[in-house]
This record gives C-alpha cells, sequence and structure tokens, in this order.
C-alpha cells in the first residue's frame, strides 16, 4: 500500500513541469535506444552488406510495425485502462486487465509468426520487393518473426512498468536490448560474416534479454501491480475494452505498415531501388527525431491518465500544455539538422564504397522535402495521444489516422503521376500540415469542455 499511495501522490500532487520531465526522460531515452534497433542494424547493414540490404530492411519493415501495432493495441490500451482504473482508486481490477494484457500478447504475437512465416514471400512482392533486395529482406525477416513473441511482450508490458510509476525502470529494459544488439550486431554481422541474418539474430536476442528483464520485474516481487494466475484467462469484456482504448495508436502502426507498403511501391516505380534506400535512411533519421516525441507521450500518458480519472482537469491541461512544447522543440531541432546537414545523414548509412553519390543525389532533396513540416508534427502526435491518455478512442483514432489514410494515402496516390518522384517526397508535408490543423481544432475544442461531460 506505501507504493499505491506514494504513487498516487506523486502523479495527483507533484508539479507538473517537475513530474512530466521526471517521467518523460527515462521514456525518452527507453525509445530512442528502441529505435536504436532497427537503425543500429541499418547502419551496420550499410556499411557491411550494402544499400541495397539497407533498402531490403526496409522492404520487410511494414512486417514489423504489424508487430509493435500489436503490442501498442494491447500494451497502450491496457495501461492506459490501468492508469484510470488506479486514479479511481480500483485496483484489482487494474490487476486483472494487467493479467489479460500479458496473455493477450502472447497469443496475438505467436499467431503473427505463424502466419508471417507461411505467407512471407507474397508478403514481401506485396510490399515492392525487387530481384536486387528481395532476399536481403527475406533472410531478415524471418529471423524477425520467429522472434515476434519476445518484441510484443517486452515492448507491450513495459508500459505497465512506466504506467505504474517506475519510469526508470523502464528505461533499463530499452536500454538492455539496445545495448546488447549494438554489440551484437557486428559480432554477427563482421566477425560471423552473417550479413542481414546476423543482425536479425542479434535484435531477437536482444529482445529477448528486454523480455527476461521485464518478466523480472513482474514475478519477481518488484511490482506494485502483479499478474496473477487467475487473471491470464482472458476475460471478454476486458478484451474489448484494451482494445477500445488502445486502437488509436494500433490502428497508427498498421496504417504506417500499409503507407510503408505504398511508399515502397511508388519508390520502386519512381526512382528504383536506390530510391527505396534512400527512403530507407530518410525514415531512420526521421526515427530518430520522433522517438523522444513518442517518449514524451509516455511519460505524460499516466499523468494525464491518473489526473483525468481523479478529476483534477486542471493538471491534465498543464500535462498536455508542457508535453506538446517540449515535443515541437524536439520536432524543431531535427528539421534544422535534416535541413541543413542531409549529406553527413546520410553518410552514416552508406559506405563511401557503395553508391553514396547517387544515393544523396536521389535523397538529399527528398529529406528536405519530405521533412518540411517537421515542426509542427509534435504537436499532431502529442494531441492525438491526449484522447488516448484520457480513454476516449474514436477521438484518437480519428486523429492518429488523419495523417496516414485520410491524407497522405491519396497523396501518394495522386501526387506521383503529377510530379514523379518529387510528388513521392511532397506526399509526406502536405499531409503534416493538413493533420496538424484538423488535430489542433480537435485538441482545443475539448480541452474547452474538459470535465463538462463528466458533470
Amino acid at each position: 500500500m506505501d507504493k499505491e499511495n506514494e504513487r498516487k501522490k506523486l502523479l495527483g500532487e507533484e508539479p507538473i513541469k517537475k513530474l512530466l520531465i521526471r517521467f518523460s526522460l527515462p521514456a525518452i531515452t527507453g525509445m530512442v535506444v528502441n529505435a536504436l534497433y532497427n537503425v543500429v542494424d541499418r547502419i551496420f547493414i550499410g556499411l557491411g552488406v550494402g544499400d541495397l540490404a539497407i533498402g531490403g530492411l526496409f522492404i520487410s519493415s511494414p512486417i514489423s510495425l504489424i508487430i509493435m501495432a500489436f503490442s501498442m493495441l494491447i500494451g497502450i490500451g491496457g495501461n492506459t485502462l490501468v492508469s484510470i482504473k488506479l486514479g479511481q482508486n480500483k485496483k484489482e481490477e487494474a490487476e486483472r486487465v494487467t493479467g489479460n494484457s500479458f496473455i493477450l500478447l502472447i497469443l496475438v504475437s505467436l499467431l503473427i509468426t505463424i502466419f508471417g512465416l507461411m505467407f512471407l514471400k507474397p508478403l514481401l512482392n506485396l510490399f515492392g520487393a525487387s530481384t536486387s533486395n528481395f532476399q536481403y529482406a527475406y533472410d531478415y525477416m524471418k529471423i524477425i518473426l520467429i522472434g515476434a513473441v519476445f518484441q510484443a511482450v517486452g515492448l507491450g508490458m513495459n508500459n505497465f512498468i512506466r504506467g505504474e510509476g517506475s519510469p526508470t525502470i523502464a528505461m533499463k529494459t530499452m536500454l538492455i536490448g539496445a545495448i546488447s544488439n549494438t554489440i551484437l550486431d557486428p559480432i554477427f554481422i563482421f566477425w560471423f560474416k552473417m550479413g542481414v541474418s546476423g543482425a536479425a539474430l542479434a535484435t531477437i536476442i536482444s529482445q529477448a534479454l528486454s523480455t527476461l528483464w521485464v518478466m523480472r520485474y513482474f514475478f519477481g516481487g518488484n511490482s506494485m501491480l502483479t499478474i496473477k494466475k487467475d487473471y491470464l484467462k482472458p476475460k471478454l469484456d476486458i478484451t474489448k475494452k484494451i482494445i477500445a482504448i488502445g486502437l488509436g495508436p494500433f490502428s497508427m502502426q498498421l496504417a504506417g505498415s500499409m503507407v510503408t507498403v505504398l511508399l515502397n511501391n511508388s519508390l520502386k516505380n519512381y526512382g528504383g531501388d536506390l530510391a527505396n534506400s534512400s527512403m530507407a535512411v530518410i525514415n531512420s533519421v526521421a526515427m530518430m527525431v520522433m522517438m523522444p516525441v513518442f517518449g514524451i507521450n509516455q511519460g505524460a500518458q499516466p499523468i494525464i491518465g491518473f489526473n483525468y480519472g481523479a478529476e483534477k482537469y486542471d493538471r491534465v491541461k498543464q500535462t498536455l500544455k508542457y508535453a506538446i512544447i517540449g515535443a515541437t522543440c524536439i520536432t524543431t531541432v531535427g528539421f534544422i539538422l535534416t535541413q541543413l546537414f542531409p549529406v553527413p545523414l546520410y553518410k552514416m548509412f552508406i559506405s563511401k564504397g557503395g553508391n553514396l553519390a547517387e544515393i544523396t543525389k536521389i535523397g538529399v532533396p527528398g529529406m528536405r522535402i519530405y521533412l518540411a513540416m517537421f515542426p509542427i508534427v509534435g504537436i499532431q502526435v502529442v494531441s492525438s495521444n491526449y484522447f488516448q491518455a484520457i480513454g476516449k478512442p474514436k477521438h484518437a483514432m480519428l486523429l492518429s489516422l488523419s495523417r496516414q489514410v485520410l491524407v497522405l494515402i491519396p497523396a501518394l496516390i495522386i501526387l506521383p503521376k503529377l510530379y514523379g518522384l518529387t510528388g513521392v517526397w511532397l506526399a509526406g508535408p502536405l499531409s503534416d500540415l493538413i493533420a496538424s490543423i484538423i488535430t489542433v481544432y480537435f485538441v482545443t475544442r475539448s480541452v474547452r469542455t474538459l470535465g463538462v461531460e463528466k458533470n
């Protein structure tokens, strides 16, 4: 009870600035090192195997996004529900949600592994693989799919560690995986000469170590919420609530997978294999910038959820405000770096012996155009998360999908037909701008009436 009361006092009374920093910094660190799984793989593969191999990894990335989508569906959906329940002093119900989430993560990831391995070849062809990069994509993803359970459970359950007030432990989960991956990548790629298969093996071993750390936390008596045997049997009513709340980030990730498929095919048709490799670098750079923003989201989520459940609406508004300011500062810095230093960023991934000159000729204008609206992206992402945190899944899903589905997919279909490869790059900033306008409208209206709907 002491830990529970301490958490309530922390989330309900601590000054918001101090609290958000306390929760966000470990989350930011965790998200950045989590992104290093993919970025480090691409750097080592680009330097050790070649630029076509980087393109192969990017071709296969929709499958990784699907695994992540289901992890977020259950992990974020369950954790948001837990935060609200704890704010309402319903600890037993929170533990039921935790147990159900754990078993759902295992079951769903096993299904993804089975179906993914069965249909991997046709999926990669659908995703835009060419004769030059297909084998790289296949060799990498068949190993990643075998270890899908580690990614799903480690990533999904880590949300609960952070949500119950242990952001530093959640950060260590990510650090364990990222550091292990960084050490194992060069060993498998260069020493054992395993190429992309070595990068994949390093990744799933690292994810397995992270998952063991998470399981040690929950089953070792360190957590406030315990995973009890009686709560491991999935309950339909709890599952429905988890899915309803988690549908926003799930839809966003799933849409991201669809967009990547369409993007890969557009790049292949209008720019060839080197355009795919260029986009892999752009995606990696954008990922490293956006991970701190997602870290702020994760830090803000339990604060907003708890105070919303406790009806402390001023604290909800303050958390949203400071989260938006922090996210905007980060994306603005990212914008400046990508506009001023695109060539050095490409050199991090492409060896001099590869097609560096050709890729930068395609990719430098691509990076500058595609990320042109980066400064306002933070507002859109944080505001979408706000609706997620207060348990309004329909709003969260609409705003999450506004960029990916409502704007970006039509833009990727129409603009390349008019402007070729430049049209592919233009689709990014156009969708960012329109989605941000829509999001600002909804979040402003919601904040003005915050609490009225519960009175």
